[in-house]
């Protein structure tokens, strides 16, 4: 009898070690209906992919006044049919000085408008009324849909200068 529990347990025991080592590799349910892969549950699984979109920030050139800064985009309508735009040919806008603290030029065509108060800084550029796009050297608070900012200021505002200017818009390689 000692003898039969002893070999039932080592059964037991092997079946339980190869079911759990066969397991490893597929996929399972955690008490909560979590699906997990390889151990991982699907919420870690989402966490990382969302990790790797916000790696894939994508960039825009813009150079203004002889010098060419990159600007980080933002995720919205407006920067998608923009992004088109730049992707057609780089995009030139005749800016002018507004107030001492931006320059404003009409785009040519209107955009997906998201307006939102905004306390801009400078380096923001924004979509003003749909058609208009505005670079920021100072600050100001209005109604915007968010563009993108520069990611180094460095010469930016010596670059603008004081009156109008040019500004060519791409896409970053």
């Amino acid at each position: 009898m000692k003898r039969l529990v002893v070999l039932l347990t080592a059964l037991l025991t092997a079946v339980c070690v190869a079911a759990c080592g066969a397991a490893q590799n597929e996929d399972l349910s955690d008490s909560a209906g979590t699906v997990m892969h390889d151990g991982e549950s699907a919420s870690a699984q989402i966490e990382k992919d969302s990790e790797t979109e916000q790696n894939t920030e994508m960039k825009m050139n813009v150079t203004v006044g002889g010098r060419t800064f990159t600007a980080t985009l933002e995720e919205n309508d407006a920067v998608r049919e923009f992004v088109e735009m730049m992707r057609e040919s780089p995009v030139s806008v005749e800016m002018r000085d507004y107030s001492g603290f931006e320059k404003v030029g009409g785009l040519g065509r209107s955009l997906t408008a998201n307006d939102s108060q905004t306390t801009t800084v400078a380096g923001d550029v924004v979509l003003y009324r749909g058609d208009q796009i505005v670079m920021f050297y100072g600050s100001n608070s209005w109604s915007y849909t968010r563009l993108g900012h520069i990611d180094d200021l460095t010469g930016w505002e010596d670059a603008l200068g004081s009156g109008s200017v040019t500004a060519v818009f791409s896409i970053a390689e």
